[in-house]
């Protein structure tokens, strides 16, 4: 088939403006063909039975777990392969990270998954490695995090994250929100991420 226009390419790849705008174009229309089918999918966006917004302590321990940024080293997401089922449990599910914002899955695993870390080790277990990872871990290259210990939780700050998070549709009941500055209260940032990480998973399937 001959080419009716063969300047067609050439003048689109010299023409910076409109090179911009096709491709904009084009990724819109790739991001649109993934993005909506997903929004039709109940399992997208339905919670696994049991899993429900994080108690206030859980979610002082998620914050505290961004602002130090251990998403950079542990992902949260069991990929389908076998030999990380077999390793880390049942494969992650869109249902278990419905109230999590941000999602934690994360694709850099210079330390272990987290996703099914709850109840693997004691909260003793969990202090000792925060503190001084080398304790329990000779080997680990993970920094030491003593000052956990130290800071308290912030009672307001957790009542106003909550408030955020029920206008933005998460289930909050008043009740919930108007306890949550006495349910930290008292609580250090070691209590609060001790308390994330034993959640992590404990709703999810069992089995590979």
């Amino acid at each position: 088939m001959s080419n009716n226009n063969p300047n067609v390419h050439e003048k689109v790849e010299k023409n910076v403006g409109l090179m911009a705008v096709l491709i904009a174009v084009a990724v819109s229309f790739g991001g649109l063909a993934e993005i909506v089918p997903l929004m039709f999918q109940a399992e997208t966006i339905q919670p696994l039975p049991g899993v429900k917004p994080y108690p206030a302590l859980q979610l002082a321990g998620r914050d505290v777990y961004i602002r130090e940024g251990c998403y950079n080293c542990h992902s949260q997401m069991v990929r389908t392969l076998r030999f990380e089922t077999e390793r880390y449990g049942h494969y992650s599910l869109a249902g278990e990270s419905v109230y999590d914002r941000p999602f934690q899955w994360g694709s850099k695993r210079t330390g272990p998954d987290l996703a099914r870390v709850g109840g693997r080790y004691s909260d003793d277990w969990h202090r000792v490695h925060l503190i001084n990872p080398r304790d329990v871990v000779p080997e680990s290259n993970m920094p030491s995090f003593p000052w956990l210990a130290k800071n308290q939780v912030d009672g307001a700050q957790i009542t106003q994250h909550m408030r955020t998070l029920q206008k933005l549709g998460d289930p909050y009941s008043d009740a919930e929100v108007a306890k949550a500055a006495a349910d930290v209260q008292g609580k250090t940032e070691l209590d609060a991420v001790v308390a994330y990480l034993q959640g992590l998973g404990k709703h999810a399937p069992r089995g590979g």
